[in-house]
């Protein structure tokens, strides 16, 4: 099996839950092709300016996480990090995952102390969820080969 740096990799064998991701196998997958998807435009705006193809998962966690969320079903949590913000990740069942978690290098953030995630507050900022959906849809491109 192919290794992987994200948190939770190892264990993180949940199949698509909606119907038009079946064929999604699992989060590794989905980590997959999202890779060739996260760039500057769908980073967060106020880390835009460090974003790196080295670094491609910076600034992605909240859209990514819901998006993940839309697929496999789950919760979206997150850890409160220095200057108020969440870093989010996924919960599904006793699998527990972080698309994101290599944006951070060698720092492991304890997924102990968290607090559920609601998209609804995410998305009520524009910018955020303008990033989710062009993320999603190029998602669905890559699946459906346009």
């Amino acid at each position: 099996m192919k290794e992987y740096k994200f948190y939770g990799w190892q264990q993180a064998d949940v199949p698509a839950a909606a119907d038009e991701y079946r064929q999604i196998r699992d989060p590794r997958h989905l980590y997959d092709l999202l890779s060739e998807i996260w760039c500057a435009d769908t980073c967060a705006p106020r880390m835009r300016d460090d974003w790196t193809k080295e670094n491609r998962t910076l600034g992605q966690c909240s859209i990514t996480a819901f998006l993940a969320q839309d697929i496999f079903g789950g919760d979206v949590y997150g850890i409160l990090r220095p200057g108020g913000n969440y870093h989010c990740y996924n919960v599904i069942g006793d699998c527990v995952f972080d698309l994101t978690s290599e944006q951070f290098g060698g720092e492991t953030l304890s997924c102990e102390d968290h607090t559920e995630q609601q998209r609804e507050a995410h998305f009520a900022k524009e910018e955020k969820r303008l990033r989710y959906e062009y993320l999603k849809e190029e998602l669905r491109k890559r699946l459906h080969g346009k």
